[in-house]
C-alpha cells in the first residue's frame, strides 16, 4: 500500500478515533484500516494507537507522526493541484446549519458539483454544536459568533434578527412597549440551548448603542432553529430568529414584532475549519464557492423566503 494512503488513513482513525467511522468515511473495508495501521505500525517500529472497546486514541508517538501526516498530506495535496492544474477530487465532508442549507445552499449545490464533478460531498445538517475533527467533518457552517479558538472561521454575512411571539400569546399577556414592561408583565420567552454544554441564550436587545441581555421565564427549550420559530407560532413565548425566516409570517400577521425599536445585533454567519485542514484544496474551493454564493445572492430579486436586501447584509472578511 502506498504508504501517503497509510498516512490518510492514520489521519482519519485519529480524527474519528474509530477504525469503523474511518473505514466508512473513506470507503473501505474496516479489516482494509486495519491491515494498514499495523503494517504502519510494523514499518515504523512503534505503537501509534491506544486501542479500548470504545475509543482508539493517539500513544505520544502517535500524536507526534499525526501532527506531521497531516501537513504531509496537505502539501501533497496543493503541490499535486500546482503542477497538474487538476481539479480537486476526493469526499468532502460537511455540517451545515438545517434552515440555511435548505434556503440558500443545496439548491445552489448543482453548480458546484458541475464546477467539481471529483469532489464527492456528505452532508449533513443540524444546529447542535459540532466537534469537526472528531465527528470527521472538514468544514461546517454556523450562525452566531464564534468561541472556538482550535478553528480557523471566515465570516460570510450578517442576519438581521427580530423579536417575534404569536397574536394569540400577544393577547394573552399583552404587548410590551419597553424593556421594563416585557420583565414585568410575565412575559416567556422560548428557550434556544446551544453549545456542547446546552446553553441557554438570552435575548438580546440595542438600546441607546448598549446590548441589553433579557432572561425570561421560560417553559419549554429547544435546541433546533426550526423548532425555535415553530414555538414562536404555536404561542408559546418570545423567540429572536433571522428576518428572513419569519418576514412572510410577519407580513400575513402570523406573528407579530416586539419592540422594533430595540433590535439585537445582526446575527453573522461563519463557515469554520479545522487549522490542520486550511490548506486542503477541497476545502479551500467549497468555502470560496460559498462565500461567492453568500455574496452573489441577489436577495431584493430572488423571493426567496420573502427575503429583503436589508435583512441580509454580505460582506467580505
Amino acid at each position: 500500500m502506498d504508504r501517503f494512503e497509510e498516512m490518510r488513513n492514520f489521519v482519519r482513525v485519529v480524527e474519528r478515533k474509530s477504525f469503523t467511522k474511518a473505514a466508512s468515511d473513506l470507503l473501505i473495508p474496516r479489516a482494509t484500516m486495519t491491515n494498514s495501521i499495523q503494517r504502519l505500525e510494523d514499518r515504523l517500529g512503534t505503537r501509534l494507537l491506544e486501542r479500548t472497546t470504545r475509543t482508539v486514541n493517539p500513544t505520544r508517538d502517535g500524536d507526534a507522526y499525526y501532527q506531521r501526516c497531516v501537513r504531509i498530506l496537505a502539501d501533497l495535496e496543493e503541490a499535486d493541484g500546482s503542477f497538474t492544474n487538476a481539479d480537486p477530487k476526493g469526499l468532502l465532508r460537511v455540517n451545515l446549519q438545517g434552515t440555511l442549507a435548505r434556503t440558500f445552499i443545496i439548491p445552489a449545490l448543482p453548480e458546484f458539483q458541475g464546477r467539481y464533478p471529483g469532489i464527492e460531498l456528505v452532508l449533513a445538517d443540524g444546529d447542535r454544536f459540532v466537534d469537526l475533527v472528531h465527528e470527521g467533518f472538514d468544514c461546517v457552517l454556523r450562525s452566531g459568533d464564534l468561541a472556538s479558538s482550535s478553528m480557523i472561521g471566515r465570516r460570510l454575512a450578517l442576519l438581521h434578527e427580530a423579536t417575534v411571539a404569536s397574536p394569540d400569546y400577544i393577547a394573552r399577556t399583552g404587548m410590551p412597549e419597553t424593556l421594563d414592561e416585557l420583565k414585568s408583565q410575565g412575559h416567556r420567552m422560548v428557550c434556544f440551548l446551544s453549545g456542547a454544554d446546552d446553553k441557554p441564550i438570552p435575548l438580546d436587545f440595542k438600546v441607546d448603542g448598549k446590548l441589553v441581555e433579557v432572561m425570561l421565564p421560560a417553559s419549554i427549550s429547544v435546541t433546533g432553529a426550526d423548532s425555535y420559530a415553530a414555538c414562536a407560532s404555536a404561542g408559546l413565548g418570545i423567540v429572536q430568529v433571522p428576518r428572513y425566516r419569519v418576514a412572510e409570517d410577519l407580513k400575513s400577521g402570523k406573528l407579530i414584532e416586539i419592540l422594533p425599536d430595540c433590535p439585537p445585533d445582526p446575527m453573522p454567519v461563519s463557515v469554520l475549519y479545522p487549522q490542520n485542514r486550511q490548506l486542503s484544496a477541497r476545502v479551500r474551493v467549497f468555502v470560496d464557492w460559498l462565500s461567492a454564493l453568500i455574496a452573489g445572492i441577489d436577495f431584493a430579486g430572488s423571493g426567496r423566503a420573502g427575503l429583503l436586501a436589508d435583512d441580509f447584509d454580505a460582506i467580505s472578511k
